[in-house]
């Protein structure tokens, strides 16, 4: 499969190893001397609605990606900070009623 990397921007990050979604490729690093891809780029997520700058970008070798499929990328890469679920609130109602 080839692909164009205006196509890649398109795709969705998620590493294999947690299940945390990072982002989208934002920007990628090439070898100018073979040509070949070394990594791909995610910004940071913003801090205080952007207002507060970003986290730092993260850098994913070519080495650790996975599988780039039609709208994912799927990647085992170490992250240096714990994902942040972007999960659910909890129902303060849910503390009242137990589950067996």
């Amino acid at each position: 499969m080839n692909c164009c990397i205006t196509d890649l921007r398109e795709k969705e990050v998620i590493n294999l190893k947690d299940g945390c979604r990072l982002g989208n490729v934002c920007d990628v690093e090439i070898d100018t001397g073979t040509g070949k891809l070394v990594a791909i780029i995610i910004f940071g997520r913003a801090k205080c609605f952007g207002l507060g700058g970003r986290e730092d970008d993260i850098r994913i070798c070519w080495e650790e990606i996975e599988v780039i499929g039609d709208d994912t990328i799927l990647v085992s890469f170490d992250c240096p900070k714990p994902c942040k679920p972007n999960g659910k609130k909890k129902n303060p109602l849910e503390s009242l009623f137990r589950q067996g």
